[in-house]
């Protein structure tokens, strides 16, 4: 995970977002361990309480289960969970302003699919 974090969003949910995209990308598997909220805690120097809250979003979000004396595990079924919502995040939030940009550029598919080829003029 990246040690900085930005001004935009609380500590807790760049956290969060942190683990969903370790998620996404395979690094953590469903039923592999969360790191413990104090070394997390110690390691990027943020208060465990913090660290808690992050991870108490993804409790309420059924991707991470708690099992009391051992920790939290990531949930059967939280991949696919998270590849849907984030498709649909996508194609309502950020698809429309690039779809947007794309045609006020005058864009081609083309254009887009082959970046390196030299644009003709129109």
């Amino acid at each position: 995970m990246d040690r900085e974090w930005n001004d935009n969003q609380p500590i807790y949910r760049q956290l969060r977002d942190r683990i969903v995209a370790m998620i996404l990308d395979g690094v953590l598997k469903e039923g592999d361990p969360l790191p413990s909220v104090r070394n997390v805690a110690a390691e990027y120097r943020i208060n465990p309480l913090t660290v808690l809250k992050g991870y108490q979003q993804l409790v309420d979000e059924q991707l991470v289960e708690t099992c009391r004396g051992r920790g939290m595990f990531i949930n059967l079924g939280a991949h696919d969970l998270l590849l849907q919502g984030e498709r649909e995040k996508f194609l309502t939030e950020e698809w429309p302003r690039i779809d947007a940009t794309i045609r006020r550029l005058g864009l081609s598919a083309d254009d887009l699919l082959n970046p390196a080829r030299p644009r003709r003029r129109r």
